[in-house]
């Protein structure tokens, strides 16, 4: 569909189109130099000893998991109110999801309290995501886990750049996780990058990254290696070269476009003021990513005819996200979990366009449609 504002769009240029070709003219497309320029620009970036370049954020995830070790019989605590991503990664290791429930509506992210309530003897991690961009309670939730001695996985898929206490959000738990999908601040299509600043973990995730291999053809193509062992279950959650040499360029413009993307933000919520929607993340912590533009819907509206309308105005809007534990496969596994809190702003949450190319002219004209939107859903 030719949106007139798109929910999302690519900060693209000649760059791009210029490490692309470098690539392609080197005739080396697999993971190789450049993902390892990647792998060191962003770890700096983060604050963090390593950093392991894959194919998607979820891989990062499942990769996180297998390296602690996590499998059938234990639990991990996770939000519901993210990407089904998120459990996903749990539930591939045979373990169990519990799902904790958000702050409120003015912080969509997950609650420290009810985490400790949900902790366990089969408890052996928790998993954390700064939704929309915004730092999660991470010295709460950090204490929480020191006393029960768990460590904490951090989704960092919607908060490259972003800090809380100016430490890079993605560097406080004990391994972050983060995505390059199209609609992220940093986008290479798919793709997704693991840090962490422990050396054990940092060899399970090298080794399983890439088949349980003790050198890759890279290694080999240079003529560091002329063989290899397996020494461990791996995957093949290899990115290649093309997906890092636009992650580098991408990685320029991040703090820049970050900023964009704040400017946005402040003024869609000088305009919502008038707007009668509740505006989460009124009130935080640190320097966000500002990923997403979330609103919460009066109550009792009619979510689908206010999309349908600012469709029929050609702008798209989002929802973010219908919480895991609703889906039909979770339903059936786990059966009716209550979450009030994530089911309450989950039911309300419509996330507008949000992008650092967006025009000062293309927020109004945004706000103006979902007032005209609101107006004809909430009609008798």
């Amino acid at each position: 569909m030719d949106w007139k504002v798109p929910l999302a769009d690519l900060d693209y240029g000649v760059e791009e189109e210029r490490a692309v070709l470098n690539v392609l003219h080197s005739k080396w497309l697999t993971m190789g130099e450049v993902t390892q320029q990647f792998e060191a620009e962003f770890s700096q970036l983060v604050g963090r000893k390593y950093a392991f370049a894959v194919s998607n954020a979820t891989e990062a995830l499942h990769l996180a998991v297998t390296a602690l070790g996590i499998g059938e019989g234990d639990e991990v605590i996770t939000p519901s109110f993210s990407f089904v991503a998120t459990s996903n990664a749990v539930l591939y290791t045979a373990a169990d999801v519990i799902f904790a429930d958000i702050i409120g509506n003015d912080d969509l992210t997950i609650d420290p309290l009810d985490i400790e309530r949900k902790i366990t003897r089969h408890t052996k991690a928790i998993i954390v995501m700064h939704y929309g961009g915004y730092p999660c309670r991470m010295e709460e939730i950090l204490a929480v886990a020191a006393q029960h001695r768990l460590p904490v996985i951090e989704d960092a898929a919607h908060c490259p750049g972003a800090t809380l206490k100016r430490k890079a959000l993605g560097s406080w738990g004990t391994i972050g996780c983060f995505s390059f999908f199209s609609n992220k601040n940093l986008s290479t299509g798919e793709g997704g990058m693991i840090v962490t600043d422990d050396e054990f973990l940092a060899e399970k995730i090298r080794m399983r990254r890439s088949h349980g291999m003790t050198t890759l053809t890279y290694d080999r193509h240079q003529g560091h290696a002329y063989s290899y062992d397996v020494i461990d279950l791996g995957y093949n959650y290899r990115i290649d070269e093309i997906r890092s040499a636009l992650g580098r360029e991408q990685l320029k413009k991040l703090m820049i476009n970050n900023n964009l993307r704040k400017r946005n933000t402040e003024q869609y919520r000088s305009l919502l003021d008038k707007v009668n929607v509740d505006l989460p993340f009124r009130e935080y912590e640190g320097e966000p990513a500002y990923h997403l533009l979330p609103v919460l819907l009066p109550e009792g509206t009619n979510r689908k005819k206010v999309i349908d309308c600012m469709r029929a105005q050609l702008i798209q809007t989002s929802i973010h996200y219908p919480p895991t534990h609703s889906f039909t496969f979770y339903t059936k596994r786990y059966g009716r979990i209550s979450l009030p809190k994530t089911e309450l702003a989950a039911e309300r949450e419509l996330t507008l366009p949000l992008y650092p190319t967006m025009s000062s002219s293309d927020v109004e004209f945004v706000v103006d449609s979902l007032v005209k939107s609101l107006e004809t859903a909430l009609k008798p």
